[in-house]
C-alpha cells in the first residue's frame, strides 16, 4: 500500500515510523524545513517539503499513485483541503486529523464526504476516551477494547502480597479453574516477554491479559487489588482533553478542574456547569493541597506540558491519591514511566496512530492497538478460508515464539484457543505480537 502523509510533526512522524515498520510504502510531505530535515535522516521514507495545501507540492510527493492520504498538521483547515486535492487527483480514501469537534458531528452542515474526507480522527477525543476507560476500570494500566466490547485486553502491575505471584502460569490455571481469559505479555523492567506455562510472576510486574469484559472485576480481584470507587475526581488542564473528559465523569463523580489562565476558566465554566473551576498553578503545592487533592480519589493531569503533568501525577501519587493518570506525549519518556512510580500514562500520539492504522487496515484486520512503553500490537484478524493458520490445529502450527494468540470470537461464542482449536472463516482473533513477530504472524493470516 502506498501512503502519502501530510505533516512530519509529533503524529505524522510516529505513523510514518510505525508503517515504515510493516513494510508500507510511505512518503511525506512537510512545510517546515527542520522537521523535513530530521524525517529524512530518521526515516526511510521521501520527504517533499511544501505545503500541504500546495497542489504542486503534493503532485511532486505522487499524490495521484497514493492509495491513502492521511493529513496529520495541527491545522484542520490544511488537513481538510489536502483531503479535497488528493480527491481531486482520483486517491481512493483520505483521512484527516481534526481538533473542531464540529466537523464530527451527524448534523454538522456539510457532509465528511463533501469536505473530500473519508474519516476523521480526533486526537484529543481520543485521549479523552481512554482516560475514561481507565477511570471506569481503575486498577488497570491500560484498557483496550476489541469487538464493541466483547473482549477486553486489561494492564495490571502486580504488588507483593498478589496470589499471582511466584507461581507458574499452568498452576494458576488450575488454581482458579481455567478462567476465560489468558496472560499474553509482562513488562518487566522495560523489557516486554510473552510468557510461557512456566513462567513466574513478580512483584513489578506490568501483567497483560486478555479476557471477556464480565471477568474483569474478578481478574482484578484475583490479582490482589481492591476494587476501587470513584466519586471525587480532580483534573489539570482545562484544554480540549481535560474538558472531554470532565464532561464525561462529571456523569457519575464530583469534578473540579485546576487550569492556570484565567480567561480559559472563565470559558470552561460556562462550558461546563456540572464542573467546578479552579484557577491556579498547578505545580502549586499549597493550592492544590487547599484544593483537597489528598482527598481525591483520582487525579488525572493533561495540560500541554509533559514535565507539568508528570511531577503533578507523582505529588499525588505521594499524597496517597488512589487513581492518578498522566498525558505523556514524549515517546522516549514513556519507557520510564513505570520505574519512578507513575500509575497510568495516556500518549495522544500513540492513541491517534492507532486509531489512524486501525482505519487503514480495516480491510484486512478488524483493528489493531499499541499501549505506551510496550513495543508491541495487539491486533485482531478476521481469519479468511485461505489463510495458512486454518489448515491444522494451532498446536501444529508453527507460531512464532514472540506472539500469541489470546482469544478468538466465533460468532457471539467467546473462546480461549488452545492446542486442538482449528480456526474458521469468519472467526475474529485477538493476537498479541512483539515487533520481531509481527512479519510472521502477518504470513499465517494473510
Amino acid at each position: 500500500m502506498r501512503i502519502l502523509i501530510v505533516g512530519a510533526g509529533d503524529i505524522g512522524f510516529q505513523l510514518s515510523k510505525r508503517l515504515f515498520r510493516e513494510r508500507t510504502d510511505v512518503t511525506l510531505v512537510e512545510a517546515n524545513p527542520a522537521r523535513a530535515q530530521l524525517a529524512r535522516e530518521q526515516l526511510d521514507a521521501i520527504v517533499v517539503e511544501g505545503h500541504g495545501c500546495s497542489a504542486r507540492a503534493l503532485d511532486e510527493a505522487g499524490v495521484e499513485h497514493a492509495d491513502l492520504v492521511a493529513a496529520m498538521t495541527d491545522n484542520d483547515e490544511v488537513n481538510i483541503l489536502s483531503c479535497q486535492l488528493a480527491k481531486r487527483r482520483g486517491v481512493r480514501t483520505t483521512v484527516a486529523r481534526v481538533r473542531n469537534p464540529e466537523f464530527m458531528l451527524p448534523d454538522y452542515p456539510v457532509p465528511a464526504k463533501e469536505l473530500g474526507v473519508d474519516h476523521f480522527i480526533h486526537p484529543e477525543k481520543e485521549t479523552a476516551d481512554s482516560i475514561v476507560r481507565l477511570i471506569r476500570q481503575a486498577q488497570a494500566t491500560d484498557v483496550v477494547e476489541f469487538e464493541n466490547g466483547k473482549i477486553v485486553l486489561l494492564g495490571m502491575r502486580l504488588e507483593e502480597g498478589s496470589p499471582l505471584l511466584r507461581k507458574p502460569l499452568h498452576r494458576l490455571a488450575e488454581e482458579f479453574g481455567d478462567p476465560p481469559l489468558r496472560i499474553v505479555a509482562v513488562n518487566r523492567q522495560q523489557h516486554t516477554m510473552i510468557p510461557r506455562g512456566d513462567d513466574e510472576m513478580i512483584r513489578g510486574d506490568q501483567v497483560f491479559a486478555i479476557c471477556k469484559p464480565d471477568y474483569v472485576s474478578t481478574f482484578v480481584t484475583l490479582s490482589g487489588k481492591a476494587d476501587i470507587r470513584i466519586e471525587d475526581v480532580m483534573i489539570l488542564g482545562g484544554g480540549l482533553v481535560g474538558q472531554f473528559v470532565a464532561r464525561e465523569l462529571s456523569k457519575f463523580a464530583n469534578v473540579k478542574l485546576v487550569e492556570s489562565n484565567a480567561e480559559r476558566s472563565r470559558e470552561i465554566a460556562n462550558i461546563l456547569p456540572d464542573t467546578l473551576i479552579i484557577q491556579g498553578d498547578g505545580t502549586d503545592i499549597d493550592l492544590m493541597a487547599v484544593e483537597g487533592l489528598q482527598d481525591m480519589d483520582a487525579f488525572i493531569a493533561v495540560t500541554g506540558d509533559d514535565e507539568t503533568n508528570i511531577i503533578s501525577t507523582l505529588l499525588a501519587r505521594h499524597l496517597k491519591v488512589k487513581r492518578t493518570i498522566a498525558l505523556v506525549n514524549k515517546i522516549e519518556y514513556l519507557p520510564i514511566t513505570p520505574g519512578i512510580g507513575m500509575d497510568a500514562v495516556v500518549s495522544k500520539q500513540l492513541l491517534t496512530v492507532n486509531a489512524v492504522q486501525r482505519f487503514i487496515e480495516e480491510q484486512e484486520v478488524a483493528a489493531i492497538a499499541s499501549v505506551p512503553g510496550v513495543n508491541a500490537s495487539i491486533i485482531e484478524y478476521i481469519v479468511d478460508s485461505e489463510d495458512k493458520i486454518t489448515r491444522k490445529p494451532l498446536k501444529d502450527i508453527h507460531f512464532p515464539r514472540d506472539a500469541i494468540v489470546g482469544a478468538l470470537m466465533r460468532g457471539d461464542e467467546y473462546m480461549i484457543p488452545v492446542g486442538s482449536t482449528r480456526f474458521q472463516a469468519g472467526d475474529r482473533v485477538v493476537v498479541f505480537t512483539l515487533s520481531s513477530a509481527l512479519g510472521q504472524v502477518e504470513k499465517l493470516f494473510k
